[in-house]
């Protein structure tokens, strides 16, 4: 099956300027089951976008984060071809006003990502990638991402909140690096680390449909990543996994050494 990776942009795009910009700082927000929060853009533009792609591509199955867990999970186990969107990527930022949030869209076939959209409505920035096109924004081209910065020279994207508390603490005691930025949005800081807005990485656990397309386009772009652990970090459960990411290999590995991480 073809899939068209600009049509697919114009999907994404559409939605989020009619669905989710004009709700930006005027809407009521709720609380998910498990603490997270969810509000009318969320449901609204995971339900355009999921019209939009079952008429496009209805032998395709589709995963949102707005779904049943329980349907989330035998979807993901069942299909060969699936889509996985985060409709509203940085929902707390929406609700709050705080301008950092975007659209998330992957394609998984046979276990593996085969192409990632991620857009950012304020900006107007359509981070894109696939196999066979590399990574793009708004159509061009990424330059291949490379650093020659130290880790002591370093800006770092970390999320705190959701790492063990001993390395978070020793973090904040000795930090590696020169500066630390935390955004809100995981899709987007993958992309905004592919464009060299930051350099290293560290998150202690995000699910499928916040790293699978931004951490794609990294990729795509010339970066590394792995877990905590040590490993690949996508897999197609709905297990939530850590990253740890550079923009250069020299960077990685310092960053990864600093970090106490092991090759698997």
């Amino acid at each position: 099956m073809h899939y068209d990776l600009r049509a697919l942009e114009k999907i994404v795009i559409s939605a989020a300027r009619e669905e989710l910009l004009p709700r930006f700082t005027r809407v009521a927000r709720g609380q998910k089951t498990d603490g997270s929060i969810i509000t009318e853009a969320d449901l609204a533009c995971q339900q355009r976008i999921a019209e939009e792609l079952q008429r496009h591509w209805p032998q395709t199955v589709f995963l949102g984060e707005e779904m049943p867990a329980e349907v989330q999970a035998e979807r993901l186990k069942n299909a060969r071809s699936l889509w996985c969107l985060d409709p509203l990527d940085g929902t707390s930022n929406f609700a709050s006003g705080i301008p950092y949030y975007s659209v998330s869209l992957a394609l998984i076939q046979d276990g593996r990502i085969s192409l990632g959209i991620v857009y950012d409505p304020l900006r107007d920035e359509c981070f894109a990638a696939s196999q066979e096109r590399g990574a793009s924004l708004d159509g061009k081209p990424l330059p291949r991402i490379d650093s020659d910065l130290t880790l002591k020279q370093a800006t770092a994207i970390v999320d705190f909140k959701r790492l063990e508390p001993a390395l978070a603490a020793r973090i904040v005691r000795d930090p590696p690096y020169a500066s630390q930025r935390s955004f809100g949005s995981v899709a987007l800081d993958w992309c905004w680390l592919a464009m060299g807005r930051g350099h290293v990485y560290l998150h202690g656990r995000s699910n499928i449909w916040d790293y699978a397309a931004g951490h794609f386009i990294f990729t795509q772009a010339g970066g590394h990543a792995c877990t905590l652990e040590g490993e690949g970090i996508f897999i197609d459960e709905l297990s939530p996994r850590s990253s740890v990411g550079a923009t250069s290999a020299a960077l990685f590995a310092e960053w990864k050494q600093w970090l106490g991480v092991s090759a698997k």
